[in-house]
């Protein structure tokens, strides 16, 4: 029988390449990209997942020519502005995850107004990782710690215990159950700085598609793979057949 993770995240790995053989230009598979990415959305919604989380672009991309980077920031608010509606028709909540720092006023503000107008939504739960990095994300949340250790220290109460569980409410995903599954598409078999707190225990699926080339039948063999897994946590087969 299908199991049906609770949060998939995807690393959308190859538009510049399916440009490439095309001889187009990289924004060009970015473009072609947001149709997967469509895809993808309708189909989680369509199977019941809560959560589907896409990186779409990591702190490291930053260092790409500035041509593909303006292009990449005006797509997506392009991508917003124009999917918003089907957003707030189909139930859907958006989220956006990163270090928004860098990220130009336009896009910020396109951001905040998508999550308020989608928050009341109680269907798929569609989270976009921008300017975002595993090793920020650890550090981020040790830096809050640490100013919430001091301040108890200065009000002379006992500084809280430091735990996996209350770590985890320190890092940008808190409130978001850890990933499930993570699909990374173009046959690259490496997490490039994405999760990694967050993927200590979840299932891996690496196909060779390119991203522009994701559509639902390719989601549905990830989800055929993933249910022949037994997730273990640890504990040997016979201790989780007796949960």
């Amino acid at each position: 029988m299908e199991k049906i993770p609770q949060h998939i995240s995807v690393i959308m790995d190859g538009n510049g390449r399916w440009a490439k053989q095309r001889g187009l230009d990289r924004i060009q598979g970015h473009r072609e990209g947001i149709t997967s990415v469509r895809e993808a959305t309708e189909f989680a919604a369509e199977k019941g997942i809560k959560y589907l989380s896409l990186f779409a672009f990591s702190e490291e991309n930053w260092n790409r020519p500035s041509s593909e980077v303006n292009g990449l920031m005006n797509l997506i608010v392009e991508a917003i502005s124009s999917e918003t509606p089907t957003l707030m028709k189909n139930n859907i909540r958006f989220r956006v995850v990163g270090d928004f720092s860098r990220l130009p006023s336009e896009l910020k503000i396109k951001i905040r107004d998508i999550e308020s107008d989608t928050s009341k939504s109680t269907g798929l739960t569609l989270i976009i990782f921008l300017s975002y990095s595993g090793k920020w994300d650890i550090l981020q949340a040790t830096s809050k710690y640490a100013e919430n250790y001091a301040a108890a220290i200065i009000k002379g109460d006992a500084p809280e215990e430091l735990t996996s569980e209350q770590f985890s409410t320190l890092l940008s995903t808190s409130g978001i159950p850890d990933p499930d599954l993570i699909i990374r598409t173009s046959g690259e078999m490496r997490l490039s700085n994405f999760l990694l707190w967050q993927s200590a225990y979840c299932e891996f699926y690496f196909p060779d598609l390119l991203w522009p080339d994701f559509r639902k039948k390719d989601f549905q063999k990830a989800l055929d793979l993933y249910s022949q897994r037994e997730r273990r946590f640890g504990k040997t087969g016979e201790q989780i057949k007796k949960l």
